[in-house]
């Protein structure tokens, strides 16, 4: 079986509509908008609301770990726009963000197996599926006779986006898993080489659960995304192979896995009897 991977879209659709060719399983871990684009930051929501020079700035803050004064940049810049009002400055980015959607989902292969990143608004998301989109969170799919489990989502961070939920609401969505073959989620487990990004120079948050999660049932493999330019792109824990697929924004292509649905049946079956 041929798995082809995606994460971290933000907002390539065109290289995302050829994403699953060639594949016979395509599944992607969110993060499909794009705000904020720090090779070329003349694209992105913030740059079409607020210019280039804007958005070049609070990247420099961001880089900076400088999180209160970005937030006072863009305070300043709604202020310039004349929109002050919290719900009137949430109207005019779901618009947009729904224009990114609405081009994004047409492009989506079908089938899919989707889950969401922290860049995400789930709300949004039911307005926009094709048949053949399936979201999976906090839920096991069986695939050729493995087992599949997905967590979407992301941990509550200074960079405050969207979809960011508390370690223990994290952790009760893993606790609904049990062993799998492949586990998917859009972040890594707090390991110090798979969450430091080595382009913003900081260590992103990572999830304890997941790496407890993992020592604990051993999946043949972990993918996970988020990490744009991790330190390390693979770790092995144990028997899993723990794997960042990639800045699918960056690279435009997805990854690719080569799975035996038996030998990976065979496996989880000795993990468990033993």
């Amino acid at each position: 079986m041929r798995l082809h991977v995606a994460s971290d879209v933000h907002g390539a659709a065109r290289a995302l509509a050829a994403a699953a060719d060639g594949a016979d399983v395509f599944v992607c871990l969110g993060d499909l908008i794009l705000f904020l684009d720090y090779d070329r930051p003349g694209r992105g929501i913030f740059p079409d609301l607020f210019g280039e020079a804007h958005a070049r700035a609070y990247i420099d803050l961001r880089t900076a770990n400088r999180f209160d004064e970005a937030r006072e940049l863009s305070a300043a810049a709604w202020a310039r726009l004349g929109v002050g009002d919290a719900h009137e400055k949430r109207a005019v980015m779901q618009a947009m963000v729904r224009a990114q959607y609405e081009e994004l989902f047409d492009a989506m292969p079908t089938p899919a197996l989707l889950t969401y990143g922290n860049v995400d608004i789930p709300e949004m998301w039911p307005e926009y599926l094709r048949d053949g989109h399936r979201v999976v969170d906090a839920e096991v799919v069986e695939v050729e006779g493995m087992t599949w489990g997905f967590v979407g989502g992301g941990l509550v961070s200074p960079m405050r986006t969207p979809y960011e939920i508390s370690e223990a609401e994290f952790e009760a969505k893993i606790a609904t898993l049990g062993p799998v073959d492949v586990l998917f989620t859009h972040i890594p487990p707090a390991v110090p080489e798979l969450v430091y990004d080595v382009r913003a120079r900081r260590f992103e948050v990572g999830s304890v659960a997941l790496l407890d999660y993992v020592r604990r049932f051993q999946p043949r493999f972990h993918l996970f995304g988020h990490i744009h330019q991790p330190l390390a792109a693979r770790r092995r824990i144990g028997r899993t192979e723990c794997i960042n697929v990639g800045h699918f924004h960056a690279l435009e292509t997805p990854f690719v896995l080569d799975l035996d649905p038996l030998d990976d049946a065979r496996r989880t079956r000795t993990g468990a009897e033993g």
